[in-house]
């Protein structure tokens, strides 16, 4: 009788190993990530700019009820990309961590502690039986005493840092457009520029003035650009060519 390989069997109900190494749910909660909308996130010479595509789908939707971005702490930032129900649980999560510091110590989380802390808990969820991996990506951005930070976080628990990263469905044509764009030193208008150019390609199309959201960590803190100052950013964008 011959048998062929396949997933059959290693990816229903718990996570575990296949004969050749794989994981299967973690490979699917990857897809999931990759189904999600666009979002990117880049250093400037005081902080980081995370921009990211809400993707509205009917008129009727209202672009202020749909969440992407989420502040964790005044110096730390999250935009997400995948299950957004899954983001929320594990910004719950950072959040309780944050203060957890906050109390124990007198101080804010160093940001490379929280992104460790918070990808210990997605790993867990590979490992034991009766989970399933979170169905989401994360970049994580912040400033603290150590310097600028921007982490992408995958469903395995992986994390690694970057100038400038994105993740969602456009992902791959981001991180292009930032390898050959992206400089040190970057004044603030410069990286909200780039970063909206950034998603206008990945998009290959106008940016909906609707559906974009734009928010800042730096030393004043955890922003998030109104609707006239994201407009106004666009406003500075050359219109793509016929």
């Amino acid at each position: 009788m011959n048998m062929q390989p396949s997933g059959r069997g290693y990816d229903h109900g718990i996570t575990t190993f296949s004969p050749d190494g794989r994981l299967f749910q973690v490979e699917y909660a990857r897809e999931s990530v990759k189904r999600g909308t666009t979002t990117a996130g880049l250093k400037f010479k005081d902080g980081v700019v995370l921009v990211c595509d809400k993707r509205i789908i009917s008129r009727l939707i209202i672009p202020e009820s749909i969440e992407k971005m989420f502040k964790v702490d005044n110096h730390v930032g999250i935009a997400t990309s995948g299950l957004v129900a899954d983001a929320r649980q594990l910004v719950a999560r950072a959040r309780v961590e944050a203060q957890v510091n906050r109390i124990t110590y007198g101080a804010t989380v160093p940001v490379d502690v929280l992104v460790k802390k918070i990808c210990d808990f997605k790993q867990s969820f590979t490992q034991y039986g009766g989970s399933r991996p979170f169905g989401t990506a994360l970049l994580i951005g912040g400033v603290d005493d150590n310097g600028i930070h921007l982490y992408e976080t995958d469903p395995s628990g992986a994390y690694q840092s970057y100038h400038a990263g994105a993740i969602g469905s456009g992902r791959n044509t981001v991180i292009e457009f930032f390898e050959n764009n992206w400089k040190e030193n970057m004044t603030l208008n410069a990286a909200m520029k780039l970063g909206l150019e950034a998603l206008r390609t990945a998009n290959d199309a106008e940016l909906n003035r609707e559906a974009v959201e734009v928010t800042v960590v730096d030393s004043e803190g955890y922003r998030v650009l109104d609707r006239a100052a994201v407009n106004k950013q666009i406003d500075r964008l050359k219109p793509l060519d016929d």
